[in-house]
């Protein structure tokens, strides 16, 4: 089985002046339990662009059945900024927010088709759900249907239906999405 390659790079930089500057791009923030919303809200108050992944879940109360919408990524939750010295202390100095997801030690960036791939299928009108992380596999781009352009990885057939998983290495996390007869093609 091919390897996946990994879903983080570096940002792009350039200097103007003496300052350098970074492109924005898309990074995880890890939450206290039961934060996501708070800090979803006090970063959206501060301007920055937040993604927080929700799937609706069925929950008994007192009796009566409710409906209620929970992250689907409990802990976590996706922001899109430049990570200058002034937005990363936004972030950081946050109540309820635990830290940047990165590699040693430093925030690390993940590539815009996860979070794009993410959007696509939450925003779809298929069930899609939380799914054991999946490091390794081949990469496919859905070619058509309201999924197009999402990337992931093609888990085979059972009953006659395929799943689409996609893992986000960084906090190793996926999301799995039933397909029907969409075109897929080798992604890499």
């Amino acid at each position: 089985m091919e390897e996946c390659r990994p879903e983080y790079f570096e940002p792009e930089s350039f200097l103007v002046g003496h300052r350098l500057v970074f492109e924005p791009a898309w990074y995880v923030i890890h939450t206290r339990s039961r934060h996501e919303v708070k800090v979803e809200s006090a970063l959206q108050q501060k301007g920055l662009e937040i993604f927080l992944p929700r799937i609706t879940i069925s929950s008994r109360r007192q009796g009566r059945r409710l409906q209620l919408k929970v992250p689907l990524f409990p802990g976590y939750l996706f922001v899109h900024t430049d990570l200058e010295p002034s937005n990363y202390h936004k972030i950081i100095e946050l109540r309820g927010v635990v830290r940047l997801l990165g590699i040693n030690g430093h925030p690390s960036p993940i590539f815009p088709a996860k979070v794009e791939s993410i959007k696509a299928i939450v925003q779809s009108d298929r069930p899609y759900y939380p799914w054991a992380y999946l490091g390794q596999g081949r990469q496919v781009r859905i070619m058509e249907g309201p999924l197009a352009g999402t990337v992931g990885l093609i888990l085979g057939r059972r009953e006659k239906k395929r799943r689409l998983v996609v893992a986000v290495e960084l906090f190793q996390r996926s999301v799995a999405v039933e397909l029907e007869d969409e075109a897929v093609d080798p992604w890499s």
